[in-house]
Order: structure tokens, then sequence, then C-alpha cells
């Protein structure tokens, strides 16, 4: 049975000894592969970038139980099986060798490429046919390319180097081209904006690239950077505060509620009123209870993102609401340094009569669609609903897909389970979330309301 292994962080942070070491170079296991791996002998990127290939090992064990086990990615036939929707951008939060080594470990988790701080070097580790064990949703990471980056989160300046950002962005407009993909925050999407599958997965959530990853430089210099495209008084918005002067105060980047060092952040704060003194916007499948967000540099209950696009709620002075997560989102943009710009687009409101909407973290086909031998997977809504009235930004329009995978080995336990039920792709909170379309409608953006406090 497949195991569900922590997401890098935790993986390569449990490998102490490793962390200062460099890799070395594990048995090949491809080298015999069985029927239907991968294979690959160089690295797919774009000729201008430095890479190597460093595989990452499709490989049976015994697992801690004693039952068969392996790791640490699955075999597929990507894009002709399943397209690939999302590039996902993390951070490792350990240096690269410790990186680089724990993906070489059949018990780790794995992801397509590792990208060094220093040089912007990158290395390849999955093939991109095939799926990696990066996003901690595996609707994700079925439709999905992982791209580590050697950094911690909470230090910028010592690893956003302008040479990782360069390899990175090199590499991310090569497989969007290679793939369709299209260059805005829905597709290329941080770790942080990642739905959980399941209520119970939310807390354990990642919350790489963080606030200090430099969106809006990475999008200049993937040539989509992001400028207002709707009028003034549209009905939704981009998050585009100025990187270097918005700098919003972040706690616990060294200990535990400690202010962090003053610095630029493409994220910005959202409260429950029109004013700074008000409460930041809860997030009750995050925190419980009360839902209370904090202004913790690793809690992403009342953040939104440049380049997130949100539905307006309502205007007052110098403030903007939006829908977030259920409820009104109030941020501070005044016109002499505003944080947003107006933006075109499509949103989903809950259809007339239609009552609550139930929001998701992955689509999955009806039951009716699996084959005999594959057990359905249960579809389980996220603790957040839709109310009558509310509208969120419209991403795709996507037919449920299953990607079937729990055995080593066998053309049964690698299939792709297709329903009929469509559902839309959504920016609903700091991360993404899906909607069944048949209880939404989809309009214009239209005119920003006034008022609405």
């Amino acid at each position: 049975m497949r195991r569900f292994v922590p997401t890098l962080a935790a993986a390569a942070l449990a490998l102490p000894a490793l962390l200062s070491q460099a890799p070395r170079a594990l048995a090949d296991p491809l080298a015999n592969p069985p029927a239907g791996s991968p294979a690959a002998s160089t690295a797919q990127c774009p000729p201008e970038l430095d890479c190597e290939w460093l595989p990452a090992p499709f490989r049976e064990f015994t697992g801690d139980d004693g039952a068969p086990d392996y790791g640490n990615h699955d075999p597929a036939d990507r894009p002709a099986d399943q397209p690939v929707r999302y590039l996902v951008i993390h951070d490792t939060e350990a240096p690269y060798g410790g990186s680089v080594q724990a993906v070489q470990n059949p018990r780790s988790v794995s992801w397509q490429y590792t990208i060094r701080s220093r040089d912007g070097h990158v290395a390849q580790h999955v093939p991109l046919s095939a799926v990696a064990w990066h996003a901690g949703n595996w609707h994700v990471n079925s439709q999905s390319v992982g791209i580590e980056h050697e950094a911690r989160l909470a230090e910028p300046d010592a690893w956003f180097t302008e040479e990782m950002y360069r390899s990175s962005a090199r590499l991310v407009r090569w497989l969007a081209d290679r793939y369709g993909i299209p260059l805005d925050r829905r597709h290329i999407i941080g770790h942080d904006n990642v739905p959980a599958s399941t209520p119970a997965g939310i807390r354990g959530m990642h919350t790489d690239p963080g606030p200090y990853w430099d969106w809006a430089h990475y999008f200049e210099l993937l040539g989509a950077p992001f400028t207002a495209t709707g009028p003034a008084d549209s009905g939704i918005v981009t998050i585009l505060p100025d990187y270097d002067r918005h700098r919003p105060r972040y706690t616990s980047c060294t200990a535990a509620r400690r202010v962090c060092p003053p610095h630029g952040s493409g994220a910005v704060r959202l409260h429950t009123a029109p004013s700074h003194s008000a409460p930041l916007v809860s997030d009750t499948g995050l925190h419980g209870g009360d839902g209370r967000s904090s202004t913790g540099v690793n809690d992403t209950g009342a953040r939104a993102s440049t380049g997130q696009q949100f539905a307006v709620a309502g205007r007052e002075g110098a403030w903007t609401a939006i829908w977030y997560l259920g409820a009104k989102a109030w941020f501070h943009s005044p016109a002499a340094r505003p944080v947003a710009v107006p933006a075109a687009g499509r949103t989903v409101t809950p259809r007339p009569g239609a009552g609550p909407v139930r929001v998701y973290g992955r689509v999955l086909p009806e039951a009716r669609a699996y084959p005999r031998g594959v057990k359905p997977v249960e579809p389980t809504p996220l603790p957040y609903v839709l109310e009558p009235g509310q509208r969120y930004v419209l991403g795709d329009t996507l037919r449920a897909e299953h990607f079937h995978a729990t055995e080593f080995a066998g053309p049964l336990q690698r299939t792709v389970v297709r329903g009929r039920t469509a559902y839309h792709l959504i920016q609903f909170g700091h991360r993404l979330a899906y909607v069944n379309a048949a209880d939404v409608r989809v309009s214009p953006a239209g005119k920003a309301p006034r008022g609405g406090a």
C-alpha cells in the first residue's frame, strides 16, 4: 500500500545528519525498471538552463508495519492520460545537498525539480510524464509539476537570489509553453495556495514559498507582468502591492511571536472591517474554534497574495472588501499607494435557490464512474461554504478525474477514473478551491459595489 509521506520540509528535516553533506549517488532503481516505470537519462529542461538528471527512486520496500510499500512517485503517461494544469512553487526549508539527498530516498516524498539558490542550477528527479508526491493533495499531484527552491521562507535575503528567480522563471515558462498552461496565479501557484483534500488535512498544509516570495518580479521574468486589465469600477481586483515599499508586520520568523525584521512582501493583510484595528479575518478550517488568524509568517488565514484575483464586495474610503473564505475581508489600498488594480474576468455565485454551496479541495468522479476493483473515493467538502450573493473569481472548468495508484505494479493499480461531473476552480481564500458547476452560475465581473461595511 502506498504511503502518504510528509512533504519535503518534514522529510528533509528528519534527516539532520545529511543536510551539510553533498548529495551522494544512490543506486539507480531504473537500471532494471519494472514494467510501466519511467526511464530517463537526461534532464527535461530548456536548453539555456544548467540542468542535470538525479533520479528519484521508484522502488518497492517493506514498510514499518511489515507490509509491502513503495516510493517515491508513480509512473504515468502525462499528458496523454491526464493534463498538466498547475506548476507548483515550493521551497525546501533545507539546504540543497540535503534536499537532493532526500528526494533520492525511496521512503521520502518527491518532486520534479530542485533549483539551487547560489547559482540557479537545476536538478530533475522525476520525469514530467510521472506523478510526483509533492503538493499534499493527490488531485494536484496528478496534474502538476513540483519545483523546489533551495530556501527558507523566513530568510528571503539569504536564499531568494536573482539567479534562482531567473532559472525558475525560464523553467516555468518552458513548462507552460509545453503544456499550454496559462501564466496566471490560478495555474502558477505556491505550495501555500494548494488546498487540502479534506478538512482533516487543512492544518497540515504547507506555507511555502511564503509572503516574501516576489511574485510580481517573478511574473515580470515570465514575460507576463501583472497590470490593470479592467475598468476602475470593475468587480474584480488583482492584488498588486509595491513589493519593496509594502512591509506588513510579520512574527515568528525566528521564534514564536517575535517580530520579524522589516522586509518587502507581496502579501496583503485582511481585516473583518475597514480599520487597521479590526481583527484579522477568521479561518475556522485552519485554526478551529473562532478561527482567529495571526500575523505569523506561516499563517495563511488572512492573506491575499500578489497576482491573486478576488471579487469586490464593497468599498469604503481607502478600504476595499473582497469575498474571501465565505466572508467579507477588507484591505487598505489608498490612492497614493494602492495594493490592488482592477481586473477583467468572470465570477461564480450560487444559483438562485441553491442556498449555501459546498467547497471542495479536489474534484472526484461520481461513484458509478469507478471500474470494478477500484474503490470509489468519497468527496468530502471543506468546512467552508459560498453563501448566496457572494462571488469568487473563476479559473478553469474541468471534469472530475482521479488518478488511482495504490500498489507497486499491475496495470489496474494505475488507472485514471473519469467522471461526468464538472467543477469550477475558484480563488476562494489564500488557497484555491473547487465548486460543483451545477451549484453556481457564471457571470462577467460587472461593477464593484460601494459601501458594504
